[in-house]
């Protein structure tokens, strides 16, 4: 399956919570799922009037809002293609970080540029890092309240000690970089 099939699923996921506007998929994307996905307006929008198309997905008019807003709801069919989509095995775990492009290439300019982009990305992940302990939180307070909680939970604990390791590997590579500009 394609990445903008994916988006498909995405976007099933997140209406099988709950309905949303296209404004607050993108905010989910952007706030929630930032951690492990990514998705622009100009791709989101399409693919929900695909969605829609295919019967996955059914819109309409929010009739208590001025601003006319289209609200998106998962249909029965479109549940079932998310749960047949979670039955298929994983493609491709891939990630991507320009800091380390610039880190691997870095023996090409000078070691204080390198240090600065690591330093950046530390600062980045001990701010991300302090979110997700605050979902983390928010998340175990309310496990009960609903079934899908238990494997947000999962998502955030995976991204905690992955942001643990991430600021470990910032401390010891400045170490090293240091050490070498002796």
């Amino acid at each position: 399956m394609a990445n903008e099939k994916k988006l498909d699923c995405v976007i099933l996921g997140l209406l099988n919570h709950e309905d949303l506007t296209g404004y607050e998929i993108k905010k989910r994307i952007d706030t929630v799922l930032k951690y492990f996905w990514g998705a622009s307006y100009g791709s989101i929008y399409p693919t929900l009037s695909n969605l829609v198309d295919r019967g996955l997905a059914i819109k309409r008019e929010d009739t208590e809002s001025k601003r006319k807003k289209q609200i998106y709801t998962i249909t029965e069919d479109g549940r079932n293609y998310l749960k047949n989509w979670l039955t298929l095995p994983v493609e491709k775990d891939e990630i991507r970080f320009e800091t380390l492009l610039k880190v691997f290439f870095g023996g090409g300019q000078d070691t204080e540029y390198t240090l600065s982009h690591i330093e950046a990305f530390q600062s980045k992940t001990e701010k991300e890092l302090s979110a997700l302990l605050e979902y983390k939180k928010t998340l175990k307070s309310c496990l009960n309240e609903d079934d899908a909680h238990k494997y947000y939970l999962l998502t955030v604990k995976f991204g905690i000690k992955t942001y643990h390791a991430y600021l470990s590997w910032c401390k010891k590579s400045k170490k090293i970089l240091r050490k070498s500009e002796d």
